[in-house]
Parts: structure tokens; C-alpha cells; sequence
């Protein structure tokens, strides 16, 4: 079962103690670099095969099964739903996940806690993951007049250098401001109610704050200056023993294909998309739906060798705050073995 926050009930009672002691544990490193790992992907999938797959807000599932990709696959694939970068971490460390959809921060996260799980696949949009959403009755025009409020935090989450990189574009630090530790689940409610100032919102809990609360004065630091932000990047990233299993890293290569044509095929059937998910699953309006997906932008699907330093800035903007025990290593947490697969994809 999967409790409101996401996280499945028998993970619940490791949450805590996870989240309070992984940014402290000692620096643990991979016995090896995935980017150097030259073995080839293996291609046969075995009947039988079975992939459980982490998802969020029921997006990834609902987009497998809308564009019809789901159907195509030679595996079985179940999807367990997740809301952050941490649950997921937790599913994962205790051998009940194949692969999985995040931000650009969980598998830095993992990394710090010496797990292997390593990214197989990353999606960049045109635009930003998050908005900065201002509890209702304030008015920020600037990132640099973020300066004393207090900000929702999500360790672990893309959130974190979100807010981060905001701060370090308005010469700010985080002593400037008030830094308030919240899961994911409940950044909504913590800038709905004012026990936050700022919280950074994706889709559709964005548009929904904005809609709900309009008569009480809901607003956001104005697009241009969340404009100023690093775009969104969505990686899918799998288990080291997943990826050891022939079967099991042969499906994971095939599934990496089909969320490719997926994503795709979203953007090219807009009115299916957005009736499937934003209507459907998330009883949004047509109209405000579409506004979504469209400002979701352009996505692209670059090989991974291009992310290394993108993922390295974002490793140094959580150490340079204080958040790594160590500087890390970007070119640890990635297989490349996967850019064959995504090159002919792109091509």
C-alpha cells in the first residue's frame, strides 16, 4: 500500500532516520565508474521478465499506457507511485525497485549514500521543473527579494538546488533566508497556509495553488525571473543489480526506448495527453491542462556524456551550501553504455 505521502507503508518507519542521516554519512565511494563501464547492453528479454518501476503523480504510467508504448514492451512492467526523491531512495535500498523517474537530485542523493544507481536516460525541457509559488497575500517582483523569507526545503529532492541555484543568482546564501526542512507532499499546503513564504511547486500542484486560492491573493515570483532558473531535467536511473541481471538490464534498455517514443509522442497528440492524465487522473479542466503542457516547452533527449558537467554544477551547488560531506564526482553516477540506445532514438 501507499500511504498519502507516497512512500509505501512498510518503508515508513526507515523514513526518518534516512533522511536525518544521509547528507551526514561519511563519503562513500563506487567501487567502480559506470562511465567507464564498457560491457554492452544485453538486448534478449527473456519471457517472464519483470521490471517494477517508481513513479510520480501516476505521470510515467499514464503516459506508457496513453501513448501506447506500455503494450509494446517485452516485460512486465508494474509501477509502484511515489512523491520525492527520498521515498523512492528508500524503495530502492530495500530491493523493491527496478528503475525509476526523478528529479536531477536523487541520484546525487544516492550517491552520497553510497548506493548504485546509476542514470540510464535524462529528458531536458525548455523550460523549468518548478515554480516559485508565494504564500497568499505576498508579493515578490525579484529572486533577490527572496532575502529573510522563509523557503519550503526538500533535501534530496530537485527542489533543493532549485532553491539553491535561485539564492546563488540573487547573491544570496542560505543565511539570507530561513530554510524550512518539508517532504515534498507537503509543500502545497505549507505555502497554502503561510507557514511558509516560498515554495517551489511543479505541475499541476502550480496551476492548482494559483486557481484555488486566487481569491486570497495566490501568486508566484513573476516567469521572468523563474525564467532565470536551470531548466527542467528529468533522468530515469536503475538499480546496480537490476542492471547486473541480462534480463533484467536488456528490458530497462528496451523501456528506455519506449519512454523516449512516449515523451514524444505526447507533445505530438497534446488533446489525447492532456484528456489521459491532467484531465483524467488529475480532474484538472481541458483548458487549464493544455496551458500546462505547454508551458512545459520542448523536451530533448541528449546522450548522457553531454550531462556530466551539467550534473557536476549541480553537485557543486549542494556542497558549496554545505549539504555534501564531499565534492563529488558527476561522472560516477551515470552507465553510458545507454547513449547507443538514446543516440538511435535521436537520430
Amino acid at each position: 500500500m501507499i500511504d498519502e505521502s507516497g512512500l509505501p507503508n512498510c518503508f515508513r518507519p526507515q523514513r526518518r532516520a534516512l533522511l536525518k542521516t544521509l547528507f551526514a554519512l561519511p563519503f562513500l565511494a563506487y567501487p567502480f565508474s559506470f562511465a567507464q563501464a564498457q560491457s554492452a547492453l544485453p538486448k534478449q528479454i527473456p519471457a517472464g521478465t519483470k521490471l517494477v518501476i517508481a513513479d510520480q503523480n501516476e505521470a510515467l504510467q499514464t503516459l506508457m499506457h496513453a501513448s501506447g508504448a506500455q503494450g509494446r514492451l517485452s516485460s512486465t512492467v508494474s509501477y509502484a507511485n511515489f512523491l520525492g526523491g527520498p521515498a523512492i531512495l528508500e524503495a530502492f535500498r530495500a530491493g523493491a525497485l527496478d528503475l525509476a523517474t526523478v528529479g536531477n537530485t536523487p541520484p546525487i542523493q544516492a550517491h552520497a549514500a553510497g548506493e548504485q544507481i546509476p542514470i540510464v536516460a535524462a529528458r531536458v525541457s525548455s523550460e523549468t521543473d518548478y515554480f516559485l509559488a508565494l504564500r497568499p497575500g505576498l508579493k515578490l517582483n525579484r529572486l533577490e527579494d527572496l532575502k529573510g523569507k522563509s523557503i519550503a526545503y526538500g533535501e534530496g529532492t530537485g527542489r533543493q538546488p532549485f532553491v539553491l541555484n535561485a539564492l546563488k543568482l540573487a547573491g544570496l546564501t542560505r543565511k539570507d533566508v530561513k530554510l524550512v526542512p518539508l517532504r515534498a507532499a507537503d509543500f502545497p499546503d505549507a505555502v497554502r497556509t503561510g507557514q511558509v513564504d516560498v515554495a517551489a511547486l511543479n505541475e499541476p500542484h502550480f496551476s492548482r495553488y494559483l486557481a484555488d486560492f486566487a481569491d486570497r491573493g495566490a501568486s508566484a515570483i513573476p516567469k521572468e525571473q523563474n525564467d532565470r532558473l536551470p531548466k527542467s531535467l528529468t533522468y530515469l536511473y536503475a538499480s546496480k543489480k537490476a542492471l547486473d541481471d541480462p534480463a533484467k538490464a536488456a528490458a530497462i534498455r528496451e523501456f528506455v526506448a519506449a519512454w523516449i517514443d512516449a515523451s514524444r509522442w505526447s507533445h505530438s497528440n497534446v488533446d489525447a495527453w492532456v484528456e489521459a492524465y491532467y484531465v483524467k487522473r488529475q480532474n484538472l479542466k481541458p483548458a487549464d491542462a493544455r496551458k500546462i503542457v505547454e508551458s512545459e516547452g520542448a523536451f530533448e533527449f541528449p546522450v548522457l556524456a553531454s550531462l556530466v558537467s551539467k550534473q557536476q554544477s549541480l553537485i557543486d551547488v549542494i556542497y558549496e551550501a554545505g549539504d555534501l560531506p564531499k565534492r563529488l564526482d558527476a561522472r560516477d553516477e551515470f552507465d553510458l553504455r545507454f547513449d547507443d540506445v538514446i543516440a538511435s532514438k535521436t537520430n
